[in-house]
């Protein structure tokens, strides 16, 4: 048996709303504060035009970078070969936690790049996977410092990501790209 709960607080908006910018706007703080990160974002993706967007980035700070954007864009064909983390979750493999940017293998990190486009140290690439296709990366951080993540941090993002991921798809096939 399972001795984590999700806190209320994230349970309350994964349950609350099912319109997806409600729900994605009240969950990327929620989760930060949960989780004691530093920025949350949400790429959003269509998989069958590779069409990208980050629409959802929530920084506990101004000094963390805001990287979201506000256009669709082609995600270049070179993304997976360039970032291990994207070309695992292209597989739709299991969500990734890297506890330390610096030290982590070069097969599940490319430190160069993530440092390029991202700037964090620790982080969880978490996979929005549905029907064997890749519809987002919903994506926790910390700067400055490791983070080992724990059993509950696991929990509480693969919960997370189970009753987002349908929002996800909804949010991205209603938009027009």
């Amino acid at each position: 048996m399972n001795e984590y709960k999700l806190p209320a607080v994230l349970e309350n908006i994964v349950q609350a709303d099912r319109e997806p910018d409600l729900v994605f706007s009240k969950l990327l703080p929620a989760l930060c504060e949960v989780l004691e990160c530093d920025r949350t974002f949400l790429y959003l993706r269509d998989p069958h035009t590779k069409m990208g967007r980050t629409p959802y980035c929530w920084r506990r700070n101004p000094e963390c970078p805001d990287v979201s954007t506000a256009e669709w864009e082609k995600e270049p064909d070179s993304l997976p070969k360039e970032d291990p983390l994207f070309a695992a979750a292209l597989r739709t493999e299991e969500s990734i936690f890297v506890e330390d940017v610096e030290t982590a293998p070069p097969e599940v990190v490319n430190r160069d790049f993530e440092a390029e486009n991202f700037g964090h140290r620790a982080l969880i690439h978490a996979h929005l996977c549905e029907d064997g296709m890749l519809w987002g990366v919903l994506q926790p951080c910390i700067f400055g410092q490791p983070r080992v993540w724990g059993d509950r941090d696991r929990f509480i993002i693969d919960r997370v990501v189970e009753a987002i991921t349908p929002l996800a798809a909804a949010y991205v096939k209603s938009s027009e790209i």
